[in-house]
């Protein structure tokens, strides 16, 4: 069992329909039919939404994302259409709601890796492949790889585990031309990404993308959700990175290793929801998101 820990109620504001509670983001659509997105403060880890906030998290999230779009948009068209707030909003949504395309979503999580970490490296350890794609041997966490490799997964419900997958799975389900668009973009958009964060001192060590179709069969494939964040990327730190070990990053490290401490004292194979966290968590959490958000797009964080 796993899940949120408190499931929160959604605001509801005249003019726009709930859709949807997500890990982190609230989904509405408006009266002309477009979403509104709404990333929140909530952190989730060990496919558990936990009871404790990060402040600043969601505008974190949402201002990286609309960074990284401007710097992708000759290589993939996105879904943002508006960052000003929909009439009768709270004051709090500023900074972390988008308006956005009405888009037709495939049912696959593009992730893209360049070095072996994570899910990946625990396939790599039984069978020296990832995703069913075959890799050299002596390859450790953290080893980067030959060239990014593609390696799909199926998107799960909240508090389920995502599922790798081979690409002929993801061609079996939605059709050979959009699995060849999906890898070739995927790859284009990660080494793009890639490149600009190495000239920042930051590894992108692997990332997930989403994409969708804005109207009919024929459009081509637009960037959806949020786009490398700490939430959906591995960044680390380039002058820390030593291939053998887990290396130090950008995202939810001190939350997973509190969690996983005997301070905690939350048994993670049990099905009880895990504890509070303490603020000293807290705060270097927010720390190391609002790191990345500057390290990255070389502005200071207000």
């Amino acid at each position: 069992m796993s899940g949120f820990v408190e499931k929160p109620e959604p605001i509801q504001v005249p003019g726009l329909v709930h859709l949807h509670t997500g890990k982190v983001r609230e989904l509405y659509q408006n009266e002309a039919g477009d979403l509104v997105m709404v990333a929140s403060d909530r952190i989730s880890a060990y496919d558990w939404v936990l009871p404790t906030e990060i402040p600043d998290k969601g505008r974190v999230l949402t201002q990286l994302s609309l960074w990284w779009f401007d710097q992708l948009a000759d290589l993939a068209p996105n879904h943002v259409l508006s960052t000003e707030l929909p009439p009768g909003a709270p004051a709090d949504w500023e900074g972390r709601a988008l308006v956005c395309k009405s888009l037709r979503m495939v049912p696959v999580e593009c992730v893209a890796r360049g070095y072996l970490t994570g899910s990946g490296l625990a396939e790599y350890n039984e069978t020296r492949t990832v995703c069913g794609l075959a890799l050299p041997e002596g390859l450790v966490d953290g080893s980067e790889l030959p060239a990014p490799i593609f390696t799909p997964a199926t998107k799960a419900e909240v508090g389920e585990h995502d599922e790798n997958v081979s690409y002929e799975e993801v061609a079996r389900q939605v059709g050979a031309d959009t699995a060849a668009a999906l890898r070739q973009l995927t790859l284009a958009v990660y080494s793009r990404a890639r490149d600009i964060a190495r000239d920042r001192g930051v590894i992108l060590a692997d990332t997930k993308f989403e994409f969708g179709f804005a109207g009919g069969s024929a459009e081509d494939l637009v960037l959806g959700d949020e786009v490398l964040t700490p939430d959906s990327s591995r960044f680390w730190p380039a002058d820390q990175w030593q291939p053998g070990r887990a290396q130090p990053s950008y995202d939810k490290q001190f939350v997973r290793d509190w969690l996983t401490s005997a301070e905690s004292g939350w048994d993670r194979e049990s099905e009880q929801p895990p504890p509070p966290l303490p603020q000293q968590v807290v705060d270097a959490t927010r720390a190391k998101y609002v790191e990345a958000y500057e390290r990255l797009t070389g502005l200071t964080w207000s």
